[in-house]
């Protein structure tokens, strides 16, 4: 005769574990890696966190599409044109800052990192034409998905700003994290090692193009 205890036993050893939780894709709802892609809506202005099949289905920078794949590409441009006369036209308040061609608006933007995230800035679009036609390697960022990552050197006044090419996604998580480590109105000490020990780290994956 089998008794109650048998039957939940039974049940118990049958039933399947479930999934650990963690994160999902956020097109197909597959699980993911904490290390994965991401996709950025276009007209949402969004990254989207996504699994390997659903992100290559937008690496097409030919295709008009609502989705675009991010790439993992980073490069450095020694001597960019964007100098310390050239950032001082653009009139941004703090050292570091990113720009980008949003596609859907037809133009380029410009972000930089504060104590609320990233804050947009009131770009000079006539000082931003001078700069992107003195230096045609600005013609090497995929639009909506890559983004001219600038830092202005502390201490030095006369050093020029280190420029890079680095994923959009990259972007956002440094200014992420940076708004976490946030003190006061600079930033504090944390915040002012983080920038240094990521920019070590953007610097040691780029790639030298130059002109």
């Amino acid at each position: 005769m089998t008794s109650p205890y048998d039957v939940l036993v039974g049940i118990t050893s049958n039933r399947t574990a479930p999934e650990p939780a963690g994160e999902r894709c956020e097109m197909c709802a597959e699980s993911i890696a904490d290390e994965h892609q991401h996709v950025v809506n276009v007209a949402g202005r969004q990254l989207m966190c996504v699994c390997r099949g659903c992100y290559l289905l937008f690496t097409d920078s030919a295709a008009e599409l609502r989705y675009r794949a991010v790439p993992d590409r980073y490069l450095v441009f020694p001597n960019f044109a964007l100098d310390r006369r050239a950032w001082e036209a653009l009139q941004i308040p703090v050292g570091v800052a990113f720009f980008f061609t949003n596609s859907a608006l037809g133009r380029t933007v410009a972000f930089y990192p504060g104590p609320a995230g990233a804050c947009e800035s009131e770009l000079d679009l006539d000082a931003w034409t001078a700069i992107s036609g003195d230096d045609p390697r600005v013609a090497l960022l995929a639009d909506d998905v890559e983004a001219l990552l600038v830092r202005v050197p502390e201490g030095g006044e006369f050093a020029d700003p280190q420029s890079y090419l680095v994923p959009i996604d990259a972007c956002y998580e440094f200014v992420g994290r940076l708004r976490m480590l946030w003190r006061g109105f600079d930033g504090g000490q944390e915040a002012r090692h983080f920038i240094d020990s990521f920019f070590a780290q953007v610097a040691a994956r780029s790639r030298e193009v130059t002109r």
